[in-house]
């Protein structure tokens, strides 16, 4: 049986066992040098004081993981996060990343997020066909964006929308300890969970 549930510093060996290899030997991840386990585990502290990290595991392993991060750092961007998944191989195709993608979006809307967008290196099928099966939008392709593993790569910027930017002024985004504990909150967990074809 799997799980959706907030991720925790204490995650970060398991995330990086599929992180690494991700960033070694493709371009899905515009990094270069994996982080070490220290890095890593303040990348997670960070984003959790304001995002979350989300996590899929089942009795055995962490089979994937989900989050959000600022999108850029001027005050006017806070209403919208970057999003990011990443699936452990042999788990992939399994349903792991809709399921921690529906979790992580209603999740945050509820926070107050606007929108969420996700940039990914080209050519990537498998990602592609997600965001567009979540029901992201392709607004644009910066051509050539990064160089890696010998090659000029584009990137696919999509977006998708939280909540409707129809009033002026907007409340501003609530923290992780005011909904964490919520009925709201556990019921987004659950929600992805069922998607899980695990």
């Amino acid at each position: 049986m799997a799980i959706i549930r907030m991720a925790v510093p204490a995650d970060a060996d398991a995330m990086l066992e599929i992180y690494t290899p991700i960033v070694r030997n493709s371009c899905i991840s515009f990094e270069e040098i994996p982080p070490s386990l220290k890095v890593f585990q303040q990348r997670i502290r960070e984003t959790l004081r304001t995002h979350p990290w989300l996590v899929c595991e089942n009795d055995t392993c962490i089979l994937g993981y989900a989050y959000a991060t600022p999108y850029r750092h001027r005050p006017a961007y806070r209403w919208t996060v970057e999003t990011s998944v990443y699936i452990r191989p042999e788990f992939q195709r399994r349903g792991i990343a809709r399921a921690l993608y529906t979790s992580l979006l209603e999740l945050l809307r509820m926070l107050g997020f606007h929108n969420a967008v996700a940039i990914t290196a080209l050519p990537n099928e498998a990602s592609t066909k997600l965001h567009q099966t979540i029901g992201f939008e392709l607004v644009g392709t910066l051509k050539a964006a990064g160089f890696k593993l010998d090659g000029w790569h584009d990137t696919a910027l999509w977006q998708y929308t939280l909540l409707r930017s129809t009033t002026s002024p907007v409340s501003q985004p609530i923290t992780l300890e005011e909904t964490q504990e919520s009925p709201e909150w556990k019921r987004a967990l659950a929600d992805g969970e069922k998607l899980l074809n695990i």
